[in-house]
């Protein structure tokens, strides 16, 4: 039953309907206060009263319904009992119902939504930065998938630039293709950084790793047989990396893949009078929208980001007629898209107001920012290694005869690091330290994954108890309604996380419900002697653990059998 729309239906104020009622009713901080509240004072100045008077007469023209207990005005709320056998046999009845599609909705049918996330850069490493921008977009995949959408995950790939024309140099003047098939991302990385170190005593080489990516654009066999060869050795190293942790895309259109596709766009830029030139450069004035001008082609005639992006959001639209689209990207590129959007706002596009720029905040290290070009980088693959590592570590201290202990380690490792990175707010800069990733005490995936295993334990050493009971039998504890009250909320969470774009609304709702059941299994003998008990505390560890895999399932952590 939704309590809040139970609610609802039986107010009656005027000139608001239940919808508006339903919006606005909240979970009070306590329960001693209540199940649930209505602040008053929203109804303050339509009603011309005070909301002590509002919530006083609501409390007394409140009808009896069942499932509510008891109604009472306390200062400007109208705070709400539930009837908790009723309440708790629902929500154990609709979570037991609905198994692995509990908290699911069909809300998305119909609808498409693209996402645009951890795009990776072509031969260079996948460090900790990408972390963020490849679970969060997971996450959020997940999420909407769950919530009846059509997906597609794109990995736009950094396939495009001067870089290229500089690793061509640096491979040429420097390389060898045997190291390079041996040693992969790490000999391309190498070469790289030394390319930077030596342009800083001869910047002239500059114009040479230019004249090589001008090559790439027009096709000169050589140079575009290397790229080639730059971008399979880096898609077959990051796909590793993917697989660890259980990351797809549906498409790896990168840059490149644009290439062809930006010329209709500055051809309609042109026709609808949009593109100004400025200093040689061909842009789009953005001044009188608080924005620096939007750069179209550079003096020598060069794409940009911009164009690229603009040249994508066609494709995306064309191809896939999103009803939404989202950019999992770092907040440095607020602008970037501010601008990307306003262009084709300008251009007339309907479909502008549907592209939203999910920003995350930057991860540096304690030394300070990282840079590829001074070989300033944790590669991703370190951490993780690390992570599933000290996992194994601690399973062959505690529990050296456990089965799988190797895929045990390994969905304990990395969902501490991928945990890790969902629970704050993702707008948070991160600072990386290896001892808070590598720290599985506390508000953890560790902690969550063992909640489940002890779920497990419990369900095994009760699989002959009768499933039936009768709640009319038992008087309902605080231990066992908070388990069922944060039950009761996990698809508003779902639907929470989706239209914030943010999954650390169910990484925190993980860590409450393995918090309030714990409490329960410390606080509450679950295999009693009477069966009916037993029955029903089953029931709720049944549930606790079907709604705590599906939270870590959205987020991208696995659940071990045992632990």
């Amino acid at each position: 039953m939704d309590y809040k729309q139970l609610i609802a239906q039986n107010i009656k104020i005027e000139g608001f309907e239940a919808e508006d009622v339903y919006s606005f009713i909240e979970v009070p901080p306590t329960k001693e206060v209540g199940d649930y509240a209505l602040p008053c004072f929203k109804f303050s100045r339509a009603l011309r009263k005070a909301p002590p008077m509002i919530a006083k007469d609501l409390a007394e023209s409140f009808p009896k319904v069942e499932g509510i207990s008891s109604v009472e005005a306390v200062g400007g709320y109208l705070n709400f009992k539930l009837d908790r056998s009723g309440f708790i046999g629902g929500v154990l009845q609709r979570v037991l119902g609905e198994g692995e599609l509990y908290g699911s909705s069909k809300i998305g049918e119909g609808k498409t939504v693209c996402l645009d996330y951890s795009s990776v850069n072509i031969a260079k490493p996948f460090h900790i930065g990408h972390l963020s921008t490849t679970v969060i977009g997971a996450a959020l995949y997940r999420i909407y998938k769950f919530l009846g959408y059509n997906t597609v995950g794109i990995n736009h790939l950094g396939d495009y630039g001067t870089q290229f024309g500089k690793l061509i140099y640096a491979f040429k003047t420097w390389g060898d293709r045997a190291v390079v098939d041996q040693k992969g991302l790490e000999e391309l990385t190498r070469l790289y950084v030394l390319y930077h170190e030596v342009a800083e005593k001869t910047p002239e080489i500059d114009d040479i790793a230019r004249s090589y990516f001008k090559k790439i654009e027009d096709g000169d066999k050589e140079c575009v047989e290397l790229f080639e060869y730059f971008k399979a050795i880096t898609l077959k190293e990051i796909d590793k990396i993917y697989k660890l942790l259980d990351v797809q895309f549906d498409s790896y259109a990168g840059e490149s893949f644009y290439n062809d596709k930006m010329q209709p766009v500055v051809d309609e830029l042109k026709e609808k009078g949009l593109l100004v030139e400025s200093q040689g450069a061909q842009v789009v004035d953005l001044e009188e929208y608080g924005m620096p001008p939007c750069i179209i082609l550079r003096s020598d005639g060069a794409s940009l980001y911009a164009t690229r992006d603009m040249a994508a959001a066609y494709y995306r639209k064309n191809t896939y007629n999103f009803d939404k689209c989202l950019y999992v990207v770092a907040y440095q590129q607020n602008l970037h898209f501010q601008q990307i959007f306003k262009v084709l706002e300008l251009l007339g596009k309907p479909w502008a107001k549907d592209m939203v720029h999910v920003a995350y905040g930057m991860v540096s290290l304690e030394s300070g920012s990282m840079s590829t070009r001074k070989g300033k980088v944790v590669l991703l693959e370190d951490v993780l290694s690390r992570c599933i590592q000290k996992a194994l570590d601690i399973i062959e201290e505690k529990n050296p005869n456990l089965e799988n202990k190797h895929e045990t380690a390994k969905q304990v490792g990395v969902g501490a690091a991928v945990f890790g990175m969902l629970y704050n707010n993702k707008i948070k800069d991160v600072v990386f330290s290896y001892d808070k990733v590598l720290n599985f005490d506390g508000e953890t995936a560790p902690y969550c994954q063992y909640t489940v295993a002890r779920c497990n334990s419990v369900i095994a050493r009760a699989r002959d108890i009768n499933a039936a009971y009768d709640l009319s039998r038992i008087d309902v504890n605080e231990q066992e309604f908070a388990v069922c009250s944060l039950l009761q909320t996990f698809p508003d969470v779902v639907l929470s996380a989706a239209e914030k774009y943010e999954p650390c609304y169910i990484t925190r709702f993980a860590v409450d419900l393995a918090k309030a059941f714990n409490k329960f299994y410390f606080d509450c003998k679950i295999i009693t002697d009477d069966d009916n008990l037993t029955a029903y505390r089953v029931a709720i560890t049944k549930c606790a653990r079907q709604a705590l895999k599906t939270a870590l399932k959205l987020i991208g952590v696995g659940t071990p059998e045992k632990m």
